[in-house]
């Protein structure tokens, strides 16, 4: 699990009442808060890291490294073996 500080601690019957006023300290101050119920902590609010932005790839690229993949694949194929068989070939019985 992801390792984080807590800022505050609020009980759930608080929590109840200024729910919109944590969650706006969560999303805008990046404060993380644990919730507790007779003070034991039962959940942790923590800001919501950024989604990562996907890494843009010169389409060549792709297809050539899809082209090795293909030839390596292809080098290691036994005779007219479809794929199914193929599989059944690799697999071991757990």
């Amino acid at each position: 699990m992801k390792s984080f500080e807590i800022d505050e601690l609020y009980e759930v019957d608080k929590l109840k009442q200024r729910i919109e006023e944590i969650l706006r300290m969560v999303e805008e101050k990046g404060e993380s808060i644990d919730v507790t119920r007779g003070g034991k902590v039962i959940a942790h609010l923590i800001p919501a890291s950024e989604p990562e932005k996907p890494v843009k790839r010169d389409s060549q690229d792709f297809l050539e490294r899809l082209d090795r993949l293909a030839a390596e694949i292809g080098a290691a194929w036994k005779g007219n073996m479809d794929a199914v068989e193929a599989v059944r070939d690799v697999r071991r019985d757990l």
